[in-house]
């Protein structure tokens, strides 16, 4: 009963925090920000973090981070985790919607007046490095604080790594997943073992077998969004830019081979691409495919129809054929902690997160089964909470199985750039679905990025 009683909560509870995780029902994409629909906090608009600080005591710290049933609810775990060995520590969290946060940082950055901000915020990964490279003074340099930030996945810290400094915390797991009706594929003949440590090509031969044989398609994605390109691109350590910066699309051979495996899935039926985020969602639900690929975070929608309860299971992702540098693992969404330049007692900031988030498995066993928290930090997938059979799963331990799949994920380069360049390759991408040689559309994309660079 108590195992039963934990899957359905985790199931529930994962739905409530979806949006924590870097993706939400009412957003298009895991990069879209997590807080568009998130209410503000019921009480007046938080004051400026220097005015709390200024009667805090030493022990006390200022948060700014979004979603109530997750990441507030992660803070206030740790707190009281820290408090064990510092009884006297104080954490106030301000509930702030990510756009805020974000609004928030750039005006104090752009006119040098750093003293509105909190000790400590939340920042969605794919914005770390941009931010850190426009406003270096913003944040604090992390890698001799005694954080041991080798007890999580090296891509989850490159996403906050900048000239090799160490600028954030990583928090919730973003790795990718590959989900299979399990029934469906065996009206085909094939188990989800068939479906592990496979290529690309051997994923759409199988897709091709199952679309005849039952009438369903093993993937849907958003048509003109590009979640299932860079999760392919990261897939194999690539990047849309190279390591000095500039964008880098025309002659890299990493990019043409996703954009034309992409292609290749839509034009054989295998992947089939509808108009929006509930489409997606639904598409998945109501039995119209049979499989999808995406961050770990999709497990909420999926165990939205109970009636699926162990008809599902979790694997890796494919990978490229060609690509020399190719894995099974990519990542798609998450978010890390940075300490800014205007914390009081930065010793205590990093002590405080050597203690919780990169230093207790206690943590992490608490904050899963009440928010569906998949942690990046490694020791975590040790627990016996994370080792739990999950019968919506198929009895499996899913949740060991994905923080493992997170310390396999390579590194990429987002740069400061990183979202024109998404958004340039969406549109390359819808071309060459349509038709249009790839050549043309990689310069056009590329050309896009370096205008909006003012090159």
């Amino acid at each position: 009963m108590k195992k039963k009683w934990l899957a359905l909560l985790t199931a529930t509870t994962m739905v409530i925090s979806l949006m924590g995780c870097g993706s939400q029902a009412a957003t298009p994409t895991a990069d879209a920000t997590a807080d568009e629909t998130a209410p503000a906090a019921d009480t007046e608009e938080a004051a400026p973090a220097d005015e709390s600080s200024s009667e805090a005591s030493d022990s006390t710290l200022t948060v700014w981070c979004w979603d109530p049933a997750f990441n507030v609810y992660a803070m206030e775990q740790a707190a009281e985790v820290y408090k064990a060995t510092n009884p006297d520590f104080v954490l106030n969290v301000v509930e702030t919607p990510w756009n805020d946060v974000q609004t928030k940082l750039t005006t104090a950055a752009s006119s040098g007046d750093l003293s509105t901000l909190p000790d400590i915020l939340l920042m969605q990964d794919n914005a770390f490095q941009k931010n850190v490279i426009s406003y270096p003074d913003a944040f604090v340099d992390l890698t001799s604080s005694g954080i041991d930030f080798t007890q999580f996945g090296t891509s989850k810290v490159t996403y906050s790594t900048v000239e090799d400094k160490n600028y954030g915390v990583p928090f919730d797991n973003g790795a990718v997943i590959a989900c299979y009706r399990t029934d469906i594929l065996e009206q085909a003949g094939y188990t989800v073992d068939d479906l592990t440590d496979i290529t690309w090509s051997k994923y759409i031969e199988i897709g091709k077998d199952v679309l005849e044989k039952t009438g369903k398609p093993l993937l849907s994605c958003q048509a003109g969004e590009t979640d299932v390109i860079m999760m392919m691109l990261q897939s194999a350590g690539g990047s849309l830019f190279d390591a000095d910066g500039n964008p880098d699309m025309v002659d890299n051979d990493i990019l043409k081979e996703v954009m034309n495996t992409y292609a290749e899935l839509v034009s054989s039926g295998v992947c089939i691409e509808v108009n929006d985020w509930d489409q997606y969602v639904g598409s998945i639900n109501n039995e119209t495919v049979a499989g999808t690929v995406n961050g770990c975070w999709i497990m909420a929608s999926i165990q939205s129809v109970p009636e699926q309860s162990e008809k599902w299971a979790i694997t890796n992702m494919p990978k490229l054929d060609k690509a020399a540098t190719a894995t099974n693992y990519s990542n798609n969404g998450g978010s890390s902690w940075a300490v800014t330049s205007n914390c009081k007692n930065v010793e205590l900031a990093a002590d405080f997160f050597a203690k919780t988030f990169a230093g207790s498995v206690e943590l992490y066993e608490t904050i899963l089964p009440s928010s569906g928290a998949l942690a990046t930090y490694l020791p975590a997938a040790e627990s016996t909470v994370y080792t739990e059979p999950q019968k919506f799963f198929g009895g499996e331990a899913v949740f060991a199985k994905i923080t493992e799949f997170a310390g396999k994920i390579p590194s990429n380069n987002t740069g400061v750039y990183y979202y024109e360049a998404r958004d340039a390759v969406a549109v390359a991408i819808t071309n060459l679905v349509a038709g249009a040689d790839i050549d043309t559309e990689l310069q056009t994309a590329e050309d896009t990025v370096n205008f909006a660079m003012g090159k």
